[in-house]
């Protein structure tokens, strides 16, 4: 695994989420979303890619999914989960969107995770990382992409970046 990166952006997609009567931004997580979660939160601690600080949606499938993941993550590094910001900006983003949200992340923080939504984090991985991971289509809830970029924050942009990971609960689990 290759450490040699001066930045790292993890994107973690939210897990299942249920479709109860209740508006988009307030669907809760499904029976298998709140199993999948705490497996990313262990798969990133196993893998090394432990962030210094936490990017959230806003929306409730999101905020559930960084609550499981992170104190599954706190509990398996045997420390405190890292801090978490909610950032209204990442529901419904587009890639432009979180490509400037990425451009504003503090440089003393240098592996940083975003807890978001398809398509978006599926778009932003594909057009930040050089050689392009597979299409969108293949990011699926609580898989986790882990982005290498050479540069601060402020310079990141298309093709800056190194897909470095790509783990789903299933692989996550093994």
């Amino acid at each position: 695994m290759s450490h040699d990166y001066a930045r790292r952006l993890i994107l973690l997609r939210h897990a299942k989420s249920d479709w109860p009567d209740v508006a988009d931004h307030e669907r809760p997580l499904a029976k298998r979303g709140r199993r999948d979660a705490p497996v990313a939160g262990r798969w990133l601690v196993r893998a090394g890619y432990v962030p210094d600080a936490v990017v959230c949606s806003t929306a409730r499938r999101a905020r559930e999914t960084w609550e499981l993941a992170g104190a599954a993550l706190a509990e398996a590094a045997r420390g405190a989960a890292p801090p978490v910001r909610y950032e209204p900006r990442v529901y419904e983003a587009t890639v432009l969107g979180l490509l400037m949200l990425v451009r504003e992340f503090p440089d003393d923080e240098g592996t940083v995770l975003i807890v978001g939504h398809s398509p978006g984090l599926a778009e932003l991985a594909v057009g930040l990382a050089q050689p392009p991971p597979e299409p969108p289509s293949a990011f699926p809830t609580a898989a986790v992409a882990v982005l290498g970029l050479a540069g601060d924050w402020a310079s990141a942009g298309p093709g800056e970046a190194r897909l470095l990971a790509f783990a789903v609960p299933a692989d996550m689990r093994a």
